[in-house]
């Protein structure tokens, strides 16, 4: 029989973490039994269907029920002092953030919870995405179970949410992370101790699904613009629109598509549109399914990530709709933040320019759809490296590895670091 693994995020279904789906997709294919945790089942106007499945598997986990409280009554009355202890431990290591204390505190009668069924379910290890509310639970079920845990760290989970990020990161057999940019970071930050418990798997995407075909485009003929990517501040989809304004003033044809949910920024970008009378072309198509993501690909000439770094110092990691654009061997421009320089390489698999430079970003389209000939090589560059370094099946078996070494050893020995 399979070893039972738990994976915990903080919201499933979440259509823009798809990156986490195909992972336990492609982690079931491997033999693996995975058990889904999510701290909170949302309902979502749009899922796409591959979740579905994964919906009617998913433990819930309320955040308060007579099921939690009786929980939560026998583990105090079973382990008082590790109970109690536990909670002491949460309020010294988040007191110096209000907002991260008030949310693990509410976290904590549902993580005691979900450390009871683990502990019926026979789990043996717990995977959390993202090193904030997840890795909290893993990190406290982990306090009153000993199951081990380990952490896949993205981008706002370690840039902006840091309170008790090193005591997380410390007690997990090990760390993923999805760019070299972010081992770096956590060096830095955190020191050299991090730095061998950290492994890079890169989040992948499945390359069938994207059709490559060179996209050509002459002189006089509209250039087809793309966006993928939840409306945000940190997506920067506002700069596109700002750009956008400027290709219209220099009389260069084209259309520009944003693919996302989330209303954060739509209000304002709807506002841009408008103010620069660019209703007829540039358009928001809300939330797609990855099949729909998949087919707008193969319309377009070109795919555009205008992402920035907020004043909080939330920024991307590596999108993973800009790889599945690369695979669709789109020609990709992208701006120079985190570990997006890691898939597009100035002068070799795609064009960067500078967060937040309107004209920067202008100027580089212009230069796209002038030089058609030019982006395409520099587009089936960038499909040769999303096929080498960011194919799913490679990635997560990877990431099988690390678990199999972790389980098929005694317990409480440590994974060897990865050279």
């Amino acid at each position: 029989m399979p070893s039972k693994i738990a994976y915990i995020m903080s919201r499933f279904p979440h259509l823009p973490e798809t990156f986490i789906l195909r992972e336990m997709n492609e982690m079931r294919a491997r033999g693996w039994d995975v058990a889904l945790y999510p701290l909170i089942l949302q309902n979502q106007p749009v899922v796409h269907p591959e979740a579905q499945a994964w919906v009617a598997q998913a433990h819930q986990l309320p955040f308060l029920s007579a099921a939690v409280l009786l929980s939560n009554l026998r583990t105090l009355f079973r382990q008082p002092l590790r109970y109690l202890g536990l909670w002491g431990k949460a309020v010294r290591h988040n007191i110096k953030s209000p907002n991260l204390l008030v949310r693990a505190l509410a976290l904590l009668p549902k993580a005691v919870y979900a450390a009871e069924q683990m502990t019926a379910e026979n789990i043996r290890h717990i995977h959390a995405h993202y090193a904030t509310h997840p890795a909290f639970v893993a990190w406290a079920i982990h306090q009153l179970t000993g199951i081990s845990y380990s952490i896949t760290v993205h981008a706002h989970d370690i840039f902006v949410r840091t309170a008790m990020l090193g005591t997380k990161l410390q007690e997990a057999e090990f760390v993923v992370a999805i760019s070299e940019f972010n081992r770096e970071y956590l060096a830095q930050k955190l020191g050299e101790w991090v730095r061998p418990k950290i492994h890079i798997v890169h989040c992948g995407i499945i390359p069938e699904t994207y059709s490559a075909q060179p996209r050509h485009w002459q002189p006089g003929e509209t250039l087809e613009l793309i966006n993928i990517g939840s409306l945000q501040p940190y997506k920067g989809q506002k700069y596109l629109v700002e750009a956008c304004a400027l290709l219209k003033e220099w009389d260069i044809p084209f259309r520009c598509r944003i693919i996302g949910g989330s209303d954060e920024v739509r209000a304002d970008l709807e506002a841009r549109i408008a103010q620069h009378g660019l209703s007829e072309h540039v358009f928001l198509l809300g939330g797609k399914t990855q099949q729909e993501v998949a087919d707008l690909l193969q319309s377009a000439h070109c795919y555009v990530q205008p992402s920035i770094i907020t004043p909080s110092g939330k920024m991307e990691g590596i999108p993973v709709a800009l790889m599945e654009a690369m695979a669709a061997e789109l020609p990709a421009l992208a701006t120079a933040i985190s570990g997006v320089p890691e898939l597009v390489r100035p002068d070799e698999t795609g064009y960067l320019v500078p967060p937040e430079d309107v004209p920067a970003l202008a100027k580089a389209l212009a230069h796209i759809y002038h030089h058609p000939e030019e982006a395409a090589q520099l587009a089936k560059n960038g499909r040769a490296l999303v096929l080498s370094e960011f194919e799913l099946r490679t990635n997560v078996q990877q990431l099988s590895e690390l678990f199999t070494r972790l389980l098929g050893v005694q317990s409480g020995s440590k994974v060897k670091s990865k050279k």
